[in-house]
């Protein structure tokens, strides 16, 4: 029965990230949903701002602090390993509800594009940040990510063995795709105000801070030469970034070739 429960209990905790990331998805847009970045309760400029920053750090202490190695030790003294990962998308999904719910519009505009193909091309392009970001997660492995493979596993009384390093398909153009599909999705917008922009600034700080200094951090921790090796091959974030270090370095290179005396 409590091998039933727990598989119950990781299928909830998915449920309730979909509708909390498909909500985002329209709240970034600022359309289709009832409360978006641009509307809901108002507040004093300097009352919104304290708000919105203070939300957005609870998710990015709670996002990452939680996903650490260290903390999955200590918390899992006390959460069974079965259901360790879903309790993290739960936490995460409540998280940014919060955020969702209690985010405050900063009304003023950035900037406004009126012309219908741009604004169009800019809803696309934003759509196509989304899809990256999703269809990198399968590229991976989506229900372990989300915490469905352990409890479905865990149910047909077997252990979830940690999967092989692989880097298949984005993976192979930068190591992040699926952080780089947020930064599309966030900054692809026809209309961006001064809350819209405060989000994205923010955001994009976060996830080039975590990436970096945590993330890949745990990660050459686990696959060691191998991550590493990764990493000189493969841009973290900008799929150009490598090629123009690779480029400097052997332009370096011949002018160096070049001064060597005989």
């Amino acid at each position: 029965m409590s091998r039933i429960l727990a598989l119950l209990y990781g299928v909830a905790c998915y449920s309730i990230f979909l509708a909390t990331f498909l909500y985002a998805i329209a709240f970034v847009a600022g359309t289709g949903v009832p409360k978006h970045i641009d509307n809901g309760a108002t507040a004093p400029f300097p009352v919104a701002l304290g708000i919105d920053l203070a939300l957005l750090g609870l998710f990015a202490i709670q996002h990452s602090g939680m996903a650490r190695p260290a903390f999955k030790r200590w918390w899992t003294k006390f959460v069974p390993q079965p259901i360790e990962r879903s309790t993290y998308v739960l936490v995460s999904s409540l998280a940014l509800a919060l955020l969702l719910w209690q985010w405050r519009p900063l009304s003023p505009l950035v900037w406004n594009v009126e012309n219908g193909i741009a604004r169009a091309a800019l809803h696309g392009l934003s759509a196509l940040g989304w899809l990256l970001l999703l269809s990198s997660t399968f590229l991976i492995n989506h229900f372990d990510l989300f915490g469905l493979r352990q409890v479905w596993f865990h149910a047909r009384r077997r252990q979830a063995m940690d999967e092989p390093f692989v880097t298949r398909a984005f993976y192979r153009i930068v190591r992040h795709p699926l952080m780089l599909g947020f930064l599309i999705a966030f900054w692809a917008t026809p209309t961006m105000s001064l809350g819209h922009l405060l989000f994205a600034l923010m955001t994009t700080g976060y996830i080039v801070v975590a990436v970096k200094f945590l993330e890949e951090r745990d990660l050459v921790a686990l696959y060691g030469d191998t991550y590493r090796d990764y990493q000189r091959r493969v841009p973290m974030l900008l799929p150009w970034t490598k090629r123009r270090a690779v480029e400097s370095e052997t332009v370096t290179r011949k002018r160096v070739d070049a001064i060597k005396p005989g």
